[in-house]
């Protein structure tokens, strides 16, 4: 597949014209260094011409000064272009990392399920990475290489018409064979860098996952699965470096032809005395110069091969579109938030399809919409309506898979449902700003994501305006206090990756602080106390109390006692709603399924 060069121009425009300055210059010093190369060979082909003639020592070393001045500022160039490029490529790619990763953080759930860490790390950096020459060089040196050999050419037609004639027939010839030979090999760059993608994500979720395969002892089969991908992969590589190494086997090929033919043309021409030794010489110089421009085209033909690739991969990535938008221009009124579910169903296998389609063809969403209708898919909540009024607090039961977690996702619109709508104070999420929505709903689950950076970052979350003491104010609420005092650097003590060296309640206390921080005014806690143990629970059940007043809140939770605070109860089976209501007439009413589970609790507790 080839890309238009429509593409090519937008992408070249888009993260180039902020560096208008840098690419001009850089412009200017190539085509400089370029047009002393054609200068210097013709002042060495009359020094040649004078000494043969025995022209005055005089002249002969004015001509040789200003032969050696001209190499020096010409290589004083090539090292200014070659300092521009290397700022231009970096600061065009970086610029692109940066737009790629801001895209990916802002595609939904179902995006990232159906696309691996390793894979979109390889899409961000891989890709990104062979496009360098493509932003530094490609257009300056394929214009530049071109004018280069024009001005060859032409040099050589008023040397001698017959050579120009011969050298000129030569390198169109030259350039048809290349270009047929670039076409020929995009495509195998295309696959070795989805390979590249496939292994690079295959090997981020099993590092990920290595506590888990050592423990199972399923490092063999892993190995195994490892050696398979490598096996795949290499083959690709073959062919694709063999299309290079043709490219390359050819110009070298070609590189010699020109230099025999310029050879053979020069000894007949001086043998017939129709030119001077000079231009023997500039002939054959020239033809040798020939292979510079037409090897650098090479190169970017070569480069162009990967880069045409990564941008196909690149523009694929850009062009996904989440179904979730950034809402509308409803605000959230203050203070806690009422929640309202009406009719609500919602399907991950739809939302699956989606997220697998929507990096390969974007008419797939018009096939989804056929699926929502179809009364055969598995719902994960079905026809789900319940109200909460602002200031109380909601405990939500029922078995794994039951559908609890998902409630809490469509409430942070990290999916969006497929049926119903969902209201925040009679406000639907959907038109409030997705920014606000996140800011004033906080989320505590059980698996708490601490990053390899300081408390305060892991804290704030990178957040500039929050401050050092209201940091340590949230951490003595949470009785952490004292462990930040046994810290070596305090605030400043760096964290492992995964919250290393953190107990799992420290880290789930740790998770609760920044929820303190962000003032939020509804409260959801996924099962955030099932991985504490009895003293660090009760450490917190006081902070939660805390967190609760003015705010709503949401308590996720399979341990009855987890919900004692709770003012309603719904239970979910299947995503159904089985029983909703007040949680102490639930309580005190023995056919309800709230108050058996209750007394089953409490004969488990007396066993």
């Amino acid at each position: 597949m080839s890309l238009p060069l429509k593409q090519y121009g937008s992408l070249l425009g888009r993260y180039l014209q902020p560096q208008q300055i840098r690419v001009l210059g850089l412009g200017i010093a190539l085509l400089s260094s370029l047009a002393l190369q054609l200068l210097n060979p013709l002042l060495l082909g009359k020094f040649i011409d004078m000494a043969v003639a025995g022209g005055a020592t005089q002249s002969l070393l004015v001509m040789a000064g200003l032969f050696t001045g001209i190499t020096f500022v010409q290589e004083a160039l090539h090292v200014g272009a070659t300092y521009l490029s290397e700022t231009v490529a970096w600061t065009a790619t970086n610029t692109l990392r940066t737009d790629l990763v801001d895209h990916c953080l802002d595609l939904d759930l179902c995006f990232h399920q159906s696309h691996t860490p390793g894979e979109l790390v390889e899409r961000v950096d891989g890709d990104v990475t062979a496009l360098s020459r493509f932003f530094s060089k490609f257009i300056i040196h394929i214009l530049g290489n071109g004018l280069f050999l024009c001005g060859i050419l032409i040099i050589l037609f008023v040397e001698n018409w017959r050579a120009g004639l011969l050298l000129t027939a030569f390198v169109i010839a030259a350039l048809i064979i290349l270009g047929r030979l670039h076409t020929d090999a995009i495509q195998p760059w295309a696959a070795y860098r989805q390979m590249s993608a496939e292994f690079f994500g295959f090997l981020g979720e099993r590092l990920a996952g290595r506590e888990d395969l050592r423990a199972n002892g399923a490092v063999s089969y892993v190995m195994h699965q490892f050696h398979q991908l490598l096996q795949r992969w290499l083959p690709l590589y073959h062919k694709a470096r063999l299309t290079s190494t043709v490219l390359w086997g050819t110009s070298v090929g070609l590189y010699t032809v020109g230099n025999g033919m310029a050879l053979a043309i020069g000894a007949y021409l001086w043998s017939q005395q129709a030119i001077t030794i000079g231009t023997v010489y500039l002939i054959f110089y020239y033809a040798t110069l020939l292979y510079q421009p037409i090897e650098q085209i090479r190169e970017e033909l070569e480069d162009l091969q990967q880069a045409e690739a990564s941008i196909l991969r690149i523009q694929d990535l850009l062009q996904v579109r989440s179904p979730i938008t950034s809402g509308g221009h409803h605000p959230l009124p203050a203070g806690a938030l009422s929640v309202r579910f009406e009719h609500v169903g919602f399907s991950y296998e739809v939302s699956l399809v989606a997220g697998q389609s929507s990096l390969d063809q974007s008419d797939q969403m018009t096939k989804d919409q056929g699926l929502m209708t179809n009364d055969t898919k598995p719902w994960t909540l079905q026809n789900l309506s319940f109200h909460l009024s602002a200031g109380q607090t909601l405990g939500i039961l029922g078995r794994t898979g039951s559908g609890k977690t998902t409630l809490m996702r469509l409430l942070l619109r990290f999916y969006e449902p497929q049926m119903g709508r969902i209201c925040l104070s009679d406000v639907p999420i959907d038109q409030t700003p997705l920014t606000e929505l996140r800011q004033r709903v906080g989320l505590v689950t059980q698996n708490v994501q601490l990053f390899q950076t300081t408390v305060r970052h892991n804290l704030t979350l990178f957040n500039p305006n929050i401050n050092d003491a209201q940091l340590l104010q949230a951490l003595s609420r949470l009785g952490l206090a004292e462990w930040l005092r046994s810290q070596p650097a305090g605030l400043d003590t760096p964290l492992g990756s995964d919250g290393i060296g953190l107990s799992a309640g420290e880290a789930q206390l740790l998770a609760f602080a920044r929820i303190f921080l962000q003032q939020p005014s509804l409260v959801i806690l996924d099962e955030a106390s099932s991985r504490l143990d009895p003293a660090t629970e009760a450490l917190i059940e006081h902070a939660i109390d805390q967190l609760l007043t003015g705010c709503t809140g949401i308590i996720i939770a399979h341990r009855l006692k987890t919900v004692q605070r709770a003012d309603q109860i719904l239970i979910l089976e299947h995503g159904h709603i089985v029983e909703y209501g007040d949680r102490h007439p639930l309580s005190s009413n023995p056919a309800s399924r709230y108050s058996q589970l209750l007394k089953t609790d409490l004969i488990a507790s007396k066993d």
